[in-house]
């Protein structure tokens, strides 16, 4: 079935039909293209186009055929272009010449972008409601972990130590702004398209302000050649995934390292690891390896929709069907990962004693001793060089640095005790830092920022078709 019969007088040739079919993948669309239809056809109903009887005929079929999609029983037909011809096709053969009408005043174009909107809003909100459980994961873990500690990396070499706490927090604030960025966009793109036609809205009646509200949309379009065209949401809905992948490959990268023999910092349950097809004692962290990986993948949906959409004149054009299958993925493989990452998560077992013992060596407090040099009056820059040179002498002439410091005229006694193991981590002091008293604050502020969260993550589960 086609939607173009009168005016194409022969049939779609097999590879046209092979080539622009889009029913492989935008059959996804099929609750949000009955809902959308619904609140077309009341629309439709409240202006007088349709009759009551007819309005009810038409709803009871798009019922009908959204349970036969439930039940798994909806059968495509050969000439099924894509889900908006088929249910159309369905809801014709279910109740004849009334179901022709579904269509009236309604283009594929607003018709298409209407659905791709409601599957956005309800998809991201699903993604934020992952990340959220991924945050949870975090924050019990961190509640977990009380005041074990770790080496802090810059450069990938050893800095300054750290709370574990304070380390798995750090994920959990940049995934805040993942959910931040999320609901944004979903805020953004839940604007209803409807009544614009295929470009410049219809001679009929319509009443896009009712079909919007009827959808929780928050209002209609305001010019019906931006409405047809616009897939800004599909850009920043994968832009928000790729960072959000970005995010999620960091923390695969650290999961990687740090299950390494050489880092030895966690060990993975079996149950989130893999093992080697030759190699008997091989325990792979394949999780957190594709956690990595499929960044770029996201990376590519986002980059290949940006490049289709950079040279599109107004106003719909069919490389638009080209926005779909990228959206999806990404959505797929991003909650597969949020969910696999908080099993991760949950399951493996830190090795205490390695973390403190790699994070306790002397040079770890160097910035101790330069802090201690500056509150007796000492300007920085001469408190760093001097201990900058304690370190270097250590190493050349392999003396213990606490020797060095003991030594030291200007250090002594009382700075040889802020070498000793687990002292340095205590002295992180400034709100958002390392240290047990901003760790404890932050923590609080982590909870009510989830609470905030949850408060806006609420407003949108109601509206929209079930997922």
């Amino acid at each position: 079935m086609t939607l173009w019969e009168g005016r194409i007088s022969t049939g779609m040739a097999d590879a046209v039909a092979e080539f622009t079919v889009s029913l492989p993948f935008d059959r996804l669309l099929a609750s949000d293209d009955l809902a959308g239809s619904r609140a077309h056809v009341k629309g439709l109903g409240k202006v007088g186009i349709l009759a009551e009887s007819e309005v009810a005929s038409l709803v009871d079929a798009l019922d009908m055929v959204e349970e036969e999609f439930a039940s798994g029983v909806f059968e495509f037909a050969p000439g099924d272009e894509d889900i908006h011809t088929a249910i159309e096709r369905r809801v014709t053969e279910l109740i004849g010449d009334v179901g022709a009408k579904l269509h009236t005043g309604r283009s594929r174009n607003d018709q298409v972008a209407t659905a791709l909107r409601l599957w956005c809003r309800r998809s991201l909100v699903g993604v934020a409601e992952e990340i959220m459980a991924l945050q949870d994961a975090l924050a019990q873990r961190a509640l977990e972990a009380a005041d074990v500690y770790l080496p802090g990396y810059t450069h990938m070499q050893r800095a300054q130590p750290v709370l574990l706490a304070h380390h798995l927090l750090a994920h959990g604030w940049a995934l805040s702004r993942d959910v931040d960025r999320i609901l944004t966009t979903v805020d953004r793109l839940n604007v209803s398209p409807l009544g614009a036609g295929a470009l410049a809205g219809s001679s009929l009646p319509l009443d896009p302000d009712y079909v919007a509200a009827e959808l929780g949309f928050h209002g209609r379009f305001e010019n019906s050649l931006d409405a047809v065209s616009d897939r800004d949401f599909v850009a920043e809905s994968l832009f928000d995934l790729a960072l959000l992948g970005v995010h999620l490959s960091r923390m695969g990268e650290e999961i990687v390292l740090w299950s390494t023999e050489e880092f030895g910092f966690c060990t993975l349950d079996d149950a989130y690891a893999t093992g080697s097809s030759m190699l008997p004692q091989k325990k792979n962290p394949d999780v957190a390896e594709l956690a990595r990986g499929k960044s770029g993948r996201l990376i590519g949906h986002l980059t290949a929709v940006l490049v289709t959409l950079k040279g599109l004149p107004l106003a719909y054009n069919r490389d638009l069907q080209e926005d779909k299958e990228p959206l999806f993925d990404a959505v797929v493989q991003v909650s597969r990962a949020l969910i696999a990452l908080r099993g991760v998560y949950e399951t493996a077992t830190w090795n205490e004693e390695r973390m403190q013992t790699a994070a306790d060596g002397p040079a770890a407090s160097a910035i101790d001793l330069a802090e201690m040099l500056v509150e007796q009056g000492m300007p920085f820059r001469q408190a760093h060089g001097l201990v900058g040179g304690l370190v270097r002498e250590s190493l050349e002439r392999h003396v213990p640095l606490v020797e060095l410091v003991a030594a030291h005229p200007d250090l002594g006694e009382a700075a040889v005790e802020l070498l000793e193991p687990g002292v340095a981590v205590t002295r992180r002091r400034t709100p958002g830092g390392a240290g047990p008293g901003p760790v404890a604050e932050q923590a609080e502020r982590f909870v009510r920022r989830r609470e905030v969260d949850r408060t806006r993550l609420a407003q949108w589960r109601p509206q929209g078709p079930p997922a």
